[in-house]
C-alpha cells in the first residue's frame, strides 16, 4: 500500500483515533489475518464465525502493526470506524457479524481502498475489472500474465473478489504499481456497482452471461442486469470489452459511455482468433487478428473455452499499449496460475487426472467434459471418467440442467460417469436415459465411496475428470488419486 499516516487513513475512513499517534505511518500490508501482519502494516479486525480479528488486536500490534482497523475500542492503537445501517450490514456476506461491526469494517476498508485507487489512478495506474459467470478468475490470470512485461501488475490470488478480496487487492497497490487487474463477483443487483465504487475501473470487460447463481437473481436476464454494472461504471474515456459471441453481452454496448470493443470467433469482433485448432491435449491454436495486426497463439491451458478468455485479455493488453506480438508471445507463454482449475497431473502409471473442481455450473462443466472427450480421443483412445457432483445455485433449473449434463456426457462418449451425491441425482438419471447405458454411469453417496470406486477400476492410462461446485469439495477426489498410496 502508498504511505499514509494514521490521521489520513481516518479521515479516509471516517473513522476516529484511539490510542494511536496521528503521525504514525503505514508502511507494510493491510492483512486481516494477524498471522500475516508485517513490520508497518494495519491489521483489520474482523469478526468471523468462531473467532473476532478484535481479539487478536495485541498480536497484531505485536507482530509490527501501526494500527488496527476497528469497530470498537480495543487495548490497542486503533482507527474506530463509523457504523453502517442495518440495510448495509444484510447487503455484506460475512459470516459470523451478528452486530454489524464485520459490515462496517468491510465499508471502512472499501473507503480505505477507494483513497488509495483515486490516488494511484491521477498517478497513472490504470484499473482492469473484469466479470461474468464463469471463466473469471482463470481469464484475470491471463490478464496479469498478459500485462506483466508491460509494468508491474497486481491481481488477486485466486478468486479473491467480493467485498473483503476487492478492497484487499486494490491495497496491495503502491506507487510502482502500472495495471490493476479486479475480478468482480455478484450475489444479486447492485454488488459490482459498489465494488466498481471502491475502485472505478477504465477498463472494463464481461466475458459470459450463464447459469451461475440463477437460483439468486431467477433468470439469465437479471444475471445480464447485474454483470452489466461493471459497463455502465465506465468512463466516458474507458473501453468496455465485450464478448461478441454471447448476445447477453454484446448487448451490453448500449449500456456504457465508454468505447466498445468486441472479441470473439465471428467477423464482426474487433479481436479475433482464427482458424482455432485442438491438439490431443485439448490446448488451442489460433490465428489472433486485430487491427492493429495478426499472430499465431498456441495456448497451454486445456480447453477450447481458453480461446474467448485469451482474446480479451489481448484486447485489454492491446487497449494498454502491447503490440499484437507481445500480446500473443505472452498468451503462448501463458500458464494455469490458480489451483482445481483444469489443473491436469499424470501420475507415473499414466492415469490423467483433470481437478477443475474448484466449482461448477453448467456452462463450466460442458466446457469441461468437452475438453475430456478431447483429450481422451487423443492417439491411442484413452479410457475417461467424468466424477461430478451438484452444481450449486441453480433453482428451479437444478433438475433440468443436471440431467443435461448427465445426457451431455452420453452424446459425447465418455466412458465412465460418477455422479456424487444425491442433490446430483439428476445427472446419473440423465445418463442413464440418454443412451442404453448399464453400469457406466453409477450414482455414489459421497466423495469416500467415489474414490472407493475410481480407485478399484482405474487403469494405467485412463483419464479422470473431476468437476462440482465447491460445496462439494469434490477435489478431495483428485487429491486422493494423486495421493502416494492410489498409485
Amino acid at each position: 500500500m502508498i504511505r499514509l499516516t494514521l490521521r489520513e487513513v481516518a479521515d479516509a475512513v471516517g473513522g476516529r483515533l484511539h490510542l494511536a499517534d496521528p503521525d504514525a505511518v503505514v508502511t507494510g500490508s493491510v492483512e486481516f489475518d494477524s498471522r500475516q501482519v508485517t513490520e508497518g502494516g494495519l491489521f483489520v479486525a474482523l469478526p468471523g464465525d468462531k473467532v473476532d480479528g478484535h481479539d487478536y488486536a495485541e498480536k497484531a500490534i505485536t507482530a509490527g502493526a501501526v494500527a488496527v482497523l476497528a469497530a470498537r475500542e480495543i487495548d490497542a492503537p486503533a482507527v474506530i470506524v463509523p457504523p453502517v445501517s442495518e440495510a448495509h450490514t444484510r447487503s455484506v456476506a460475512l459470516t459470523g457479524d451478528k452486530d454489524g461491526s464485520g459490515a462496517a469494517v468491510l465499508a471502512a476498508l472499501a473507503a480505505l481502498a477507494r483513497r488509495v485507487a483515486d490516488r494511484l489512478t491521477a498517478q497513472g495506474l490504470a484499473i482492469v475489472g473484469i466479470t461474468g459467470s464463469s471463466g473469471k478468475t482463470s481469464t484475470k490470470d491471463l490478464i496479469a500474465q498478459v500485462l506483466s512485461p508491460l509494468g508491474p501488475t497486481v491481481a488477486p490470488p485466486g478468486s479473491f473478489n467480493n467485498e473483503l478480496g476487492h478492497p484487499w487487492t486494490v491495497l496491495r497497490a503502491d506507487e510502482n504499481t502500472k495495471h490493476l487487474v479486479l475480478e468482480l463477483s455478484a450475489r444479486g443487483p447492485g454488488h459490482i456497482a459498489a465494488l466498481c465504487d471502491t475502485a472505478p475501473p477504465r477498463v472494463g470487460a464481461v466475458l459470459n452471461v450463464g447459469s451461475a447463481h440463477l437460483g439468486e437473481f431467477g433468470s439469465r436476464e437479471d444475471i445480464a442486469r447485474t454483470k452489466g454494472e461493471l459497463v455502465e461504471k465506465l468512463p466516458e474515456d474507458g473501453v468496455a470489452i465485450l464478448n461478441g459471441d454471447d448476445s447477453l453481452v454484446a448487448a451490453m454496448a448500449g449500456r456504457t459511455k465508454a468505447r466498445v470493443v468486441l472479441v470473439g470467433e465471428a467477423e464482426s469482433a474487433d479481436v479475433r482468433a482464427v482458424d482455432i485448432v485442438l491438439d490431443d491435449q485439448a490446448r488451442a491454436s489460433f490465428l489472433l487478428r486485430a487491427a492493429q495486426g495478426e499472430a499465431q497463439v498456441t495456448l497451454g491451458l486445456h480447453g477450447a473455452h481458453h480461446v474467448g478468455n485469451a482474446l480479451t485479455a489481448a484486447a485489454i493488453a492491446l487497449e494498454l499499449g502491447a503490440t499484437v506480438q507481445e500480446v500473443a508471445d505472452s498468451l503462448t507463454g501463458a500458464q494455469r496460475v490458480s489451483a482445481r482449475r483444469m489443473e491436469v497431473t499424470t501420475r507415473p502409471d499414466g492415469v490423467t487426472v483433470v481437478n477443475d473442481a474448484f466449482n461448477a455450473n453448467p456452462e463450466s462443466v460442458r466446457a469441461a467434459l468437452k475438453t475430456l472427450a478431447t483429450m481422451a480421443r487423443s492417439g491411442n483412445r484413452r479410457r475417461s471418467w467424468a466424477v461430478l457432483g451438484v452444481m450449486g445455485e441453480l433453482g428451479d433449473e437444478s433438475v433440468r440442467a443436471h440431467d443435461e449434463i448427465g445426457r451431455l456426457a452420453v452424446r459425447l462418449d465418455i466412458n465412465r460417469l460418477v455422479v456424487v451425491g444425491e442433490q446430483a441425482r439428476a445427472m446419473h438419471q440423465g445418463a442413464s436415459l440418454e443412451g442404453s447405458w448399464g453400469e457406466e454411469s453409477v450414482l455414489v453417496p459421497d466423495v469416500d465411496a467415489a474414490v472407493a470406486l475410481v480407485r478399484a477400476e482405474l487403469a494405467p492410462g485412463d483419464i479422470v475428470l473431476v468437476k462440482a461446485s465447491k460445496v462439494a469439495a469434490l477435489w478431495r477426489v483428485a487429491e486422493a488419486l494423486l495421493a502416494e498410496d492410489a498409485r
